[in-house]
């Protein structure tokens, strides 16, 4: 139930401005770590800004958005807002700076997937990926634990989904409208929408779902409005006015959807490539001897555990030896 779920304790936000100071906030912790000795000029040339970030994650949402719509085998829906909280909710708590989008957005859709009991391995799910493969599992594998910490492990998402099916069969029961299951395509293209936006972060599933059914009704030139303040909230019209205001930013932010332009996206990418940390980039000879360090010294525990296993197993065989070999040690008083 989403009233009680950690989605609303913990991952919905009032407004746009406390989202927007989170993002500041971890753009600013980035530079002031990596950016000592450095000059106010020197640092806005280095790094990206707030702004600049936003900006580039944007365009990420945009290749997330993709990417599952390609997936094979086709990728249910719910699967997808899944992977776009798990997206957005990240970089609330990190700099792209720190953890480069490419990789974070393959890992949230991998672990969307399991949680989602969207079943498919590691290998089919990197075989939707382009490049090289075998890199693409490590480096999901290896953030997939780094992910859900981030996101305290709080891994259950409410979606719009079941909502948008209750006020269909609803319509269904107690409106006059005909063949409703016409709005669905105008539901599922402003759904897509709201993925691109920070709706997911600021609303309830229940108001982004009406938010869609009564814009693809309206395209669909059908009025609800009769539906909404007599059917729907008859008994409670006090909380009619919160739910209008929920509705109208919703669909207000769905229309104002800016793309980022190419050109400036490009120029953002080069500027991660020099500003990003190394110690997190795959191809950085720093990462890769951190790496290398890791699993020798996994080795060097498996090592330790083996040794051990074999001095019990030898003083075992000592004990038994003794006391077949040299029965007369074996006295009753």
């Amino acid at each position: 139930m989403y009233s009680l779920s950690s989605q609303k304790k913990f991952w919905t936000f009032k407004t746009e401005q406390e989202l927007a100071e989170l993002r500041v906030k971890q753009n600013v912790r980035f530079i002031t770590k990596h950016g000592a000795g450095m000059t106010d000029e020197q640092k806005q040339a280095h790094f990206l800004s707030a702004d600049e970030e936003r900006l580039l994650l944007k365009q990420y949402e945009l290749q997330l958005k993709e990417f599952c719509k390609r997936f094979e085998p086709p990728m249910p829906k719910y699967v997808v807002g899944t992977a776009f909280h798990y997206f957005k909710r990240f970089y609330l708590n990190n700099s792209s700076m720190d953890y480069h989008p490419k990789e974070i957005l393959a890992t949230c859709v991998y672990l969307s997937c399991k949680v989602e009991e969207f079943n498919v391995s590691i290998a089919q799910f990197v075989a939707n990926i382009k490049g090289d493969r075998g890199k693409a599992m490590d480096i999901i594998l290896s953030n997939e634990l780094l992910l859900m910490q981030e996101l305290n492990y709080y891994l259950t998402i409410h979606n719009p989904m079941r909502p948008i099916e209750g006020f269909l069969i609803d319509i269904k029961t107690r409106c006059n409208m005909s063949n409703p299951d016409r709005l669905r395509p105008g539901i599922e293209d402003f759904i897509d929408k709201t993925f691109l936006t920070d709706a997911p972060l600021m609303y309830a599933p229940s108001q982004i779902a009406l938010a869609a059914v009564l814009h693809a009704a309206s395209k669909e030139q059908e009025n609800l409005d009769s539906y909404v303040t007599e059917s729907l909230f008859g008994a409670a019209k006090d909380k009619l006015p919160v739910l209008i205001e929920a509705v109208r930013r919703v669909r207000s932010m769905v229309r104002t959807i800016e793309l980022p332009p190419k050109d400036r996206v490009r120029f953002l990418e080069k500027k991660l490539e020099k500003c990003r940390n190394q110690e997190n980039n795959p191809d950085s000879q720093i990462y890769k001897q951190r790496m290398k360090k890791m699993y020798e010294d996994e080795d060097d525990l498996d090592v330790m555990g083996s040794s051990y296993h074999m001095n019990v197993s030898d003083a075992n065989l000592d004990v038994s030896q003794l006391n077949t070999t040299n029965p007369a040690n074996m006295t009753v008083d």
